[in-house]
C-alpha cells in the first residue's frame, strides 16, 4: 500500500506540475505584448495562497513530503505569475492587484502561519491547516462553474478545452486515490469534489462538442462590444478556463 501510494503521489506530482505550468504560454504572450490584456490577476493570487497553505500542510505533516514538493513548486510558479502580472498590468489594475496581494498573500498567509506555529497546539496544527486548505480548495474547484454555465448557454465548448478538462479530472482522480490509501481526509474531500466537477466538464464536452453555437451572431457581436466598452472580457468562458488552469491543489 505504501509503495502504491508513493507511486500515485509521484504521478500526481507530475500531472499537477504540468497543470501549474499551463499558464506559461499566457504569460509569454503578456511579456511579448507588455500587457496583461483582459486577463485577471485574482486566479493567480488566490492560487498562490492555496499552494502556500498546502505547502505548510505538507511541512507539518510527517507523511506530507509529496504534498509539500508539488505545492512548493506550484507556489513558486504562482509567485512568478503574480510578479509578471503586477509588472505588465495597467496602473489601476496593478494597484488593485497589489492591494489584494498584500491582503491575501501577506496578511492572510502570514496570520495563518503565525497562528499555526505559535497559537495552535502541536497536536491540532494539522487539523487547523487541513480544514483551511480543504475549504479553500473546494471553493477554487467550484470556480469553473461559470465556464460550465457558459457552455450550456452557448452550447459551445470553445472556451473549455478538452485536454485541460481531462487533465484536471485525472489530477483530482489520482489525488483522491492517494488520499484513500494514506487515509487523509483533507486531501480526499476537495479532490473528490474536483473529480465530480471534472467529470461534469467532460460530460459537457461530449454533449456539446459537435453542437453549433446557439447564440445569434448579431447578438454575440453586440454583447462582445458592450463588454469591451465596459473594460471586461468578451469571452466569460476564457476567464473561467484561465482560472481552471491554475486550480491544482492536492
Amino acid at each position: 500500500m505504501a509503495n502504491l501510494s508513493f507511486i500515485l503521489g509521484i504521478i500526481g506530482n507530475v500531472i499537477s506540475i504540468l497543470l501549474f505550468a499551463s499558464p506559461i504560454k499566457t504569460f509569454c504572450g503578456m511579456i511579448k505584448k507588455k500587457s496583461t490584456g483582459d486577463y485577471k490577476g485574482e486566479p493567480y493570487i488566490t492560487t498562490l495562497l492555496s499552494t502556500s497553505l498546502w505547502t505548510l500542510y505538507g511541512i507539518i505533516n510527517p507523511d506530507g513530503l509529496l504534498v509539500m514538493t508539488v505545492n512548493g513548486a506550484g507556489a513558486i510558479l504562482q509567485l512568478i505569475y503574480v510578479i509578471l502580472f503586477l509588472v505588465y498590468a495597467p496602473k489601476d489594475t496593478k494597484v488593485k492587484a497589489a492591494k489584494l496581494v498584500g491582503v491575501v498573500n501577506v496578511g492572510v498567509l502570514g496570520t495563518v502561519t503565525a497562528v499555526t506555529l505559535f497559537a495552535v497546539h502541536k497536536n491540532t496544527r494539522l487539523t487547523f491547516v487541513g480544514i483551511l486548505c480543504t475549504a479553500l480548495t473546494i471553493g477554487m474547484y467550484a470556480s469553473p462553474l461559470s465556464a460550465m454555465s457558459t457552455v450550456v448557454k452557448t452550447k459551445s465548448v470553445e472556451y473549455m478545452p478538452f485536454l485541460l478538462s481531462l487533465f484536471l479530472f485525472l489530477n483530482a482522480g489520482v489525488w483522491s486515490a492517494y488520499a484513500v490509501l494514506v487515509k487523509d481526509i483533507y486531501i480526499g474531500v476537495p479532490n473528490a469534489v474536483g473529480l465530480f466537477l471534472g467529470s461534469a466538464q467532460l460530460i459537457l464536452y461530449v454533449t456539446y462538442k459537435n453542437k453549433p453555437v446557439s447564440t445569434n451572431p448579431s447578438e454575440a457581436i453586440e454583447e462582445e462590444e458592450e463588454e469591451e466598452e465596459e473594460g471586461g472580457s468578451a469571452h466569460p468562458g476564457r476567464r473561467g478556463i484561465e482560472m481552471n488552469s491554475s486550480l491544482v491543489n492536492v
